[in-house]
This record gives structure tokens, C-alpha cells and sequence, in this order.
């Protein structure tokens, strides 16, 4: 290897610190409240006076920008002016956003007034992370563009995911289960912790941002290029009639939405099911996303040297099915097979994502690679926010103040039905995008990466 290609490998990891801290606050934001969503079931034991409905229309503020046109039109931007402009003003959107949902949680305003307040919050800090990340995943497969790519979108992703291990334990130990009433600083710890990490990442971005400017072959090969290669609105047509991009998008959600809603009641579930306490739920919930911190490096690598990036996906989707009949139908009470549950759905966590995201840059011109991240997501997101939204009503209709066991097994079991359906229907889509690739072998999505 060259001197030239050694610092250029350099500057390519060094890009890469700098880009997974904010994916990391972002992150840990997002799962602030999943290990102790069971707070929500009883509001008259909170001063901020939520109910499990009202949690669930929160988190679904996530999306709610995203899917109404947002993510789409931000796409289309990050293509037209490259990711540093465009990623710096949403870093900056997703820690405002922060910013806003900490100040509901502690302003002491009528329940109405904060959760209006906090869902405003949500839905800049939800378009800012999803365009962010957006930008990430754009800056990655350039920097990384030729090889090795599937390795560092696995350890940006291990990253990310540790931020959600950390807000799954530390919540826990934030907001410490008690009799009493949960006072709002109590409650608002989590965000607190949550808005300084956005701050820092935002810090590191602004690092990055310097990077990618002073290296001026990448830079060039970013925001310039020629009159053939120049983003089009045409493009967008062409994306979304793509067979490739429409599966792809189909299984991102399905899969998706039967792990992350999940996480958002995994207290609420996992409690009531095998008889725990809520900070042991915490650490039973960490396993999701740490099993990636482990594993999604080392499936990215796998990725790339053997492929078979479909096979992966279909497998982490079986997984996630057995996973969430484990949740449903294991006997009630006996936390060994929570804890087998969790490794199930960690290991399909870390294996579809790790062949997801590298057959994007595959599918479709790199001129229109951020316009398709963002349309990918948008179709995760609008899943998202129905099936938070649903999960949370499901959860509200079976339980409500003062209640017992049984009415909260009934909402937990109903949750889980509805996360089974989704896990089988992410199989059918990997299946589909499988017979895809192999009718299209040039695109290479079976194929390794060249070394």
C-alpha cells in the first residue's frame, strides 16, 4: 500500500470517529424511556400526569415530520448540497429538538401542554436524526466507497447502538423505581443526559465538517462532479420505481418496526411476562442493541468478504419471529426465556441491518444515493409511527390506573401478536429481495466486496 493510500485509509477511519458521535446521542435520546416506559401505565403516580397513549403518541412525533414530506425533501437537498451543509443544519435541528422535549418534561405545564410541547420536540429531533444519519450513511459509503464498507457502517452502527445500551441501563438508575410519585426531574433525567451527548456529537460533527472540507479530492467528489452526474427531480421517479428499492424499503420497515416499537415497551412487556423488576428489564433490553455493539462490525465484515447479503438478511429475520414467540407464548414468569428472546432478536438486530445498508449504495447512481437513504427511511419511519402509535393504544386499552397482573399480560400478549405478523412479513420481503439478486447477479448483492 502506497503512503497516498495509507493516509487516505487514515483519514477515512478518522472521518468515521468523528461521524459515529452524534449517531450515539441520537440514539441514546431516542431510548431514553424504553426501560421504563412501565412509568406511563399509572398516571397518577407521575407529576408530568402521561398515560401509556400519550407516551405512545410522543414517540410517535418521531416520524411524524419524516413521513409528511420531510425526510423526502431533505434527501433531495443533502444530493443538491452535499452533506456537510446539509447535515450540519440538521445535526443542529435534531439537538434543538432535544432541547425542547427536556424543557416540556420540566416545565410542570398541564399534561396537554407538555405532551403538545414535547411532541413538537420530538418530530424536529426525529427529522434531524433520521437526515443526520442520513448524511452519515452518505459520508461513509464515499469515504469507504471500493471496500470495507459494510465493516464501517457495522461499527457506526455498533456505535449508535451503544447509545442505546446506555440509555437502556442508565434510565433505570435515573429514574429509580419506587411507591411514590415520580417528581418531573425525576423524570427528566434521561433527557438531560441525552441533550448533553447531542451537544458533544454536535461538536464532532463540526470536527468532521473539517475533514471532509480540507480533503480536497473527497470534497470535489462530494459536492462537484459533472453535468451527467448532477442530481435531477426525475431521479426520485426512478428510485421509487425501482424493484430493488421497493423491497429493500419493505423489509426496513417490517423488520424494523417489529424491534424498535418493541423496544419502546420493552419494560412494559418483559416485566409483567417473566416477573422482573424494571432495571432487570433494563438490562434485558440492553442485550438488543448490544448485541450489535459486538456483533454488527464483525457481521459488516463477514459481509464483506464472503457476501451473501440476503441470506443474512432472511436469517436475522427467522430469528426475529422465534424471538417474539418466545415473548408471546413462553410460560409466564420464567426470565430464562426473556433472556433467550433478547439473544434471538440481538443476533437477527445485527445481522439484516448489516447486509441492509450496504446493498443501498448498490441499487441505485450514487448522484441519488442520499435521495434514496432518505426515502428508505421514510417508509421505516412512516411504520414506525403507525405501529408506536398502535402499541401504545393496545397497551392503553388493556391497562389504565390501578392495574393488575392480568390486564397488563393481556396488553403485553396483544403487542406481541401484532410485532409476530411483522417479524414473518420482513421474511417474505428477504426472501423476495433474494430471488431479486439473483436475477440480477451484476449489481453484486450477493457478491463480497473488492479488497
Amino acid at each position: 500500500m502506497s503512503s497516498g493510500s495509507k493516509s487516505k485509509a487514515w483519514l477515512a477511519w478518522a472521518a468515521l470517529a468523528c461521524l459515529v458521535v452524534p449517531m450515539f446521542g441520537s440514539y441514546f435520546f431516542d431510548d431514553m424511556f424504553s426501560t421504563v416506559s412501565g412509568i406511563f401505565q399509572d398516571p397518577s403516580r407521575l407529576q408530568l400526569g402521561w398515560d401509556s397513549a400519550a407516551y405512545g403518541f410522543y414517540a410517535g412525533g418521531y416520524s411524524t415530520l419524516c413521513v409528511f414530506g420531510g425526510l423526502v425533501v431533505c434527501g433531495i437537498l443533502l444530493d443538491k448540497w452535499g452533506v456537510r451543509v446539509t447535515g450540519s443544519l440538521f445535526v443542529a435541528m435534531m439537538t434543538l429538538g432535544a432541547a425542547l422535549v427536556y424543557y416540556a418534561l420540566r416545565s410542570g405545564l398541564p399534561a396537554p401542554s407538555s405532551l403538545t410541547i414535547a411532541y413538537v420536540g420530538c418530530m424536529f429531533f426525529g427529522l434531524g436524526s433520521e437526515i443526520a444519519g442520513t448524511a452519515v450513511n452518505r459520508s461513509i459509503a464515499k469515504w469507504f466507497k471500493g471496500g470495507n464498507m459494510a465493516l464501517a457502517m457495522g461499527i457506526q452502527l455498533s456505535v449508535a447502538r451503544l447509545g442505546s445500551v446506555a440509555a437502556m441501563v442508565v434510565a433505570p438508575m435515573l429514574i429509580k423505581e419506587k411507591e411514590g410519585i415520580y417528581t418531573l426531574g425525576e423524570t427528566a433525567r434521561p433527557a438531560f443526559v441525552g441533550l448533553m451527548l447531542l451537544l458533544l456529537g454536535s461538536v464532532m460533527w463540526g470536527l468532521f465538517v473539517a475533514l471532509d472540507a480540507g480533503n480536497d479530492t473527497m470534497a470535489a467528489g462530494d459536492d462537484k462532479g459533472s453535468s451527467e452526474d448532477e442530481f435531477r427531480l426525475s431521479d426520485v421517479w426512478k428510485v421509487l420505481t425501482n424493484k430493488n428499492f421497493i423491497l429493500l424499503s419493505l423489509l426496513c420497515v417490517f423488520f424494523y418496526s417489529s424491534i424498535i416499537a418493541f423496544k419502546k415497551f420493552g419494560g412494559a412487556i418483559l416485566v409483567p411476562r417473566f416477573g422482573i423488576s424494571t432495571q432487570t428489564a433494563g438490562w434485558m433490553v440492553a442485550a438488543l442493541p448490544f448485541s450489535t455493539v459486538v456483533f454488527a462490525p464483525l457481521f459488516g465484515l463477514l459481509v464483506d468478504r464472503t457476501g451473501n447479503g440476503t441470506r443474512w438478511m432472511i436469517i436475522g429475520s427467522i430469528l426475529a419471529v422465534a424471538a417474539h414467540l418466545l415473548l408471546a407464548f413462553a410460560p409466564q414468569g420464567v426470565p430464562f426465556w426473556g433472556y433467550l428472546a433478547m439473544a434471538l432478536l440481538g443476533f437477527g438486530y445485527s445481522l439484516v441491518p448489516a447486509a441492509l445498508w450496504p446493498s443501498v449504495p448498490k441499487i441505485v447512481p450514487e448522484k441519488v444515493l442520499g435521495t434514496t437513504f432518505a426515502l428508505v427511511y421514510w417508509v421505516q419511519n412512516l411504520g414506525l409511527m403507525l405501529f408506536k402509535m398502535v402499541a401504545g393504544l393496545i397497551f392503553s386499552a388493556a391497562t389504565g390506573e390501578g392495574a393488575g397482573l392480568g390486564e397488563r399480560l393481556s396488553g403485553a400478549f396483544n403487542v406481541e401478536l401484532m410485532f409476530i405478523g411483522l417479524a414473518a412479513l420482513s421474511i417474505l420481503t428477504a426472501f423476495a429481495f433474494r430471488r431479486s439478486s439473483a436475477r440480477n447477479p451484476g449489481l453484486g448483492l450477493d457478491a463480497p466486496a473488492r479488497q
